[in-house]
């Protein structure tokens, strides 16, 4: 019992992962910074931010209810729980279950989800916008995210996260084969929507609807949907860097994931906003393509 407490409060859980996410999130404030030529923000930035919220009032809107309170928890809760998944099985291959990964795509909607009914229930129309485009997002990015997870269960012919790690280690990363390194493309693609980061931040556009679904959070709750985000920052492509790139040691996967990471920042900072609607395009047409071209890509075996 107190092991598994360990596990999940401690490392790799919540404290480990509140410490890299922030970390996260100061090198993706300083690569903005870079790129539009300026200074960027200390180290400690994220945490004084967090801290910040943490000491201001909370304000719960009339018709939120239990919910609204809830959300920014559960989402945070979800994230821990598939990065504890996530880490461990990297460390421990044998630890792996059949339909780990299948756990860890499931718990990394959670954060959508909740911030979509979290939204809706605060009555508020900027938020309720920002709820519907939300789900629209979910929707369009989720099915070429999954064929892209495919893939990678095709190659390795494991459906366990453990199989897929240990197949990589003994015979090469899944991004070296031509179906690979196409559903890893699809991959980066769909983890920037599920990230929120431009050009797919549509539901939560600060410039179009005030921060959309998190508009009417203030305080600590707001505090958690932040420190939710820098988490994800270090989950989503972490999940992608081991799935489809786990050949080598813990301190190259550190490196490829810096890679990802700085790639994902690139595009960020690279694009404009697109409408709900293009983006909705966008993955049910090129990017579903894509996917499917990967999938019976690996089938034919390349």
């Amino acid at each position: 019992m107190i092991k598994i407490i360990y596990n999940y409060f401690v490392f790799p859980g919540f404290l480990f992962l509140s410490v890299t996410g922030m970390l996260v999130s100061w090198i993706d404030r300083k690569v903005t910074a870079r790129v539009q030529w300026r200074v960027g923000p200390p180290l400690l930035q994220p945490f004084y931010d967090l801290r910040k919220l943490f000491f201001k009032q909370t304000i719960l809107p009339a018709e939120g209810g239990m919910l609204f309170v809830l959300a920014p928890i559960m989402a945070v809760v979800a994230i821990v729980l598939a990065f504890d998944i996530l880490l461990t099985v990297w460390l421990y291959p044998w630890y792996g279950f059949v339909g780990d990964i299948i756990a860890i795509v499931s718990l990394l909607m959670m954060p959508a989800l909740v911030s979509a009914l979290d939204a809706s229930s605060s009555n508020n129309p900027l938020a309720s916008l920002g709820a519907r485009r939300e789900m629209k997002l979910l929707f369009s990015y989720e099915l070429p995210f999954i064929l892209s997870l495919l893939v990678a269960v095709l190659k390795t012919g494991s459906v366990t996260l453990g199989g897929i790690i240990t197949h990589q280690q003994r015979l090469g990363s899944v991004a070296g084969s031509i179906s690979g390194f196409l559903a890893l493309a699809v991959g980066v693609l769909c983890l920037q929507a599920q990230l929120g980061l431009v050009p797919f931040d549509s539901s939560e556009a600060e410039t179009e609807i005030a921060s959309g679904t998190l508009i009417e959070y203030s305080g600590k709750l707001l505090a958690l949907w932040k420190l939710g985000k820098m988490m994800m920052m270090v989950v989503g492509p972490l999940l992608l860097v081991i799935v489809f790139w786990a050949k080598g040691s813990t301190a190259l996967l550190a490196v490829k994931y810096v890679a990802l990471l700085v790639i994902a920042i690139l595009i960020r900072n690279t694009n404009p906003r697109v409408r709900i609607d293009q983006a909705v395009r966008f993955f049910w047409g090129p990017v579903l393509f894509a996917a499917v071209t990967a999938v019976i890509v690996a089938l034919s075996g390349y």
